[in-house]
């Protein structure tokens, strides 16, 4: 029994060993550019070995995408748990910090993302996207009706909102953090957050701000006319009728 358990032990770490170094390959030179010895290589392991774990390259590299799914989906994840609470938008600045640390804490599996969709044309990311739209409503859609029917959002879909704003975030970090783009909003990171979170909020209109007055129908405005004229000839006359 113990020496079974040995085995697993082992044969768990050379797959963690291989995924790691099949990431770290991956995300740096592309999927194609990566041969299976040079997995094999860095991961300090025989090509047999390798094989033994897995078929070919690219089930390692649906390994890799499933594991960020994996942890994008639990439910113990911090973005799941503030999601869960539905309190959008009051919590956008909660869930910018938790996506910043998400997207930070995952930067070789995000580039996987893109790596996809260049050399696979998204065929392995794309049914998580698929499902966005569904897994927002079962987490949102409840709080969100009584809410709405309470008056809280008026004529916005606070749906889309949750939506945009967190793909929104997710983006600008990556850009930041993966791509190396550091202030492409030409501000600091808090600055374009603060200005994107105050924009969900509030939108562009003023809170003053007053609708321009009705144009006034070529009738009613010669009508409105005559009186003025009126007054502006008696003037004119001195006041004499």
């Amino acid at each position: 029994m113990a020496a079974r358990r040995s085995q697993e032990q082992r044969s768990e770490a050379s797959i963690e060993r291989a995924l790691n170094a099949a990431l770290e390959l991956f995300s740096t030179q592309g999927f194609r550019a990566t041969t299976m010895r040079q997995i094999a290589d860095r991961a300090a392991l025989s090509v047999g070995n390798i094989y033994h774990h897995f078929p070919d390259k690219e089930a390692i590299y649906d390994r890799l995408i499933e594991r960020y799914w994996e942890r994008l989906l639990d439910p113990a994840n911090e973005l799941n748990e503030i999601f869960a609470r539905a309190d959008f938008p009051d919590d956008l600045e909660e869930l910018a910090a938790a996506i910043e640390r998400t997207v930070e804490a995952n930067k070789e599996h995000i580039l996987l993302i893109y790596l996809d969709v260049i050399e696979f044309r998204g065929e392995h990311v794309r049914a998580f996207y698929d499902g966005m739209s569904e897994r927002f409503e079962r987490t949102y859609g409840p709080r969100f009706a009584e809410r709405r029917a309470a008056g809280e959002f008026g004529d916005v879909d606070p749906m889309l909102a949750v939506m945009v704003a967190t793909r929104w975030l997710f983006y600008f970090y990556t850009v930041e953090k993966c791509f190396g783009v550091p202030m492409h909003f030409g501000m600091t990171p808090k600055q374009a957050v603060d200005g994107f979170i105050q924009l969900v909020r509030h939108g562009l209109a003023s809170p003053t701000s007053e609708a321009p007055p009705a144009p006034i129908p070529n009738e009613r405005r010669s009508a409105q006319a005559r009186p003025a004229a009126r007054k502006r000839s008696r003037t004119a006359r001195g006041g004499k009728k």
